[in-house]
């Protein structure tokens, strides 16, 4: 074994007037079909260096390009799938309202933008790598800065992270958007316009409140599904409690079936009762579901139709209370004592 091994390798030498010579070990085609051409060393080296492996290069670069739109189309396509099934509703009651519908198609389309450019940044990445290492670029070296840099990035933008990744949840769970209604802390006012780092809001007092996305700990919506409008109203303490309730049922009801009101009240308005009761009046709760942000007109219209229903019933029990007159507008007397 130790006299074979110390045989030295025999290697055959290659002809430099040949296919192999010219063209190395594995021609292609373009140096082959200039040696086969004209026989000439130089010419088919040069076709090689200058020709074959620039072509082969480019058609590589051209290949990965493709297969990158490609799969960014792909990508699309699916995120686009995806967002207009999340952004469905399992309960019918709310697509009803064009409205709601809107909505759902707004927060789609932002939704699926901020994917699909996470995507196409993630794939031309990717895309982009391969690229250099065909070009013959050594990639470990910036993967390791690319390494370092991002941990660095990340430490020192960690605020910036939390907003931006605050705000894609806030669009995936649909928690408020543009137009609605919200409390946030302290802050209570109309979004005007939400990102994935800030979301700006203009309270009643038209100041503009710009809140990051990563310090919104809670929020509250009076824009989402339906709203209650409830309204506590006076009653003299005494009237009949019975005949209030009725009263207010049928002003309620009949507030209800008024065509002007058949898209904003979305269910029959009910009378809950007495909810307080004081040494001059009774506080009665009457309440109403009402479609987003109609529920103060609601209330304020119920307030006054109830105030002129009871005002005619005040009226009625007034006048069924008076003594009976004997004809000569004096009330009557006992036997005349």
């Amino acid at each position: 074994m130790h006299a074979l091994a110390a045989i030295p390798s025999i290697t055959l030498a290659v002809p430099p007037d040949s296919l192999e010579g010219a063209c190395t070990s594995n021609p292609g085609i373009a140096c082959r079909l200039t040696w086969d051409v004209t026989q000439s060393r130089h010419l088919a080296q040069l076709t090689n260096v200058f020709f074959a492996g620039p072509v082969q290069v480019t058609l590589r670069i051209a290949f990965v390009v493709l297969l990158a739109l490609l799969v960014r189309l792909a990508a699309r396509r699916l995120i686009n799938r995806v967002t207009a099934r999340a952004t469905l509703r399992p309960d019918g009651g709310e697509r009803s309202h064009s409205m709601l519908g809107e909505r759902h198609q707004q927060r789609a389309s932002a939704l699926g933008s901020v994917l699909g450019n996470a995507a196409s940044v993630t794939i031309f990445t990717i895309a982009a790598f391969i690229i250099l290492g065909d070009m013959g670029l050594n990639l470990a070296p910036i993967l390791a800065s690319a390494g370092v840099l991002g941990i660095a990035i990340g430490f020192g933008a960690q605020n910036l992270v939390q907003d931006f990744l605050a705000g894609i949840f806030m669009l995936m769970e649909d928690q408020y958007g543009v137009g609605d209604v919200i409390d946030i802390d302290t802050v209570s006012g109309t979004v005007e316009a939400v990102s994935l780092r800030i979301t700006r809001v203009r309270d009643v007092n038209g100041v503009i409140w710009h809140i990051r996305n990563g310090t919104i700990s809670k929020s509250g919506n009076e824009s989402h599904g339906w709203a209650r409008a409830v309204v506590d109203f006076p009653v003299p303490y005494d009237l009949d409690i019975s005949e209030v309730r009725q009263m207010m049922e049928r002003t309620a009801v009949a507030m209800w079936q008024d065509p002007a009101w058949q898209e904003v009240i979305l269910e029959r308005p009910e009378v809950w009762g007495v909810q307080e009761v004081t040494s001059d009046s009774v506080l009665v709760r009457v309440i109403a579901r009402t479609a987003p942000l109609r529920r103060w007109e609601v209330g304020r219209e119920l307030r006054e139709r109830l105030k002129l229903a009871l005002a005619s019933l005040a009226a009625a029990a007034a006048r069924t209370s008076l003594p009976e007159s004997d004809g000569t507008g004096e009330p009557g007397t006992d036997g005349g004592k």
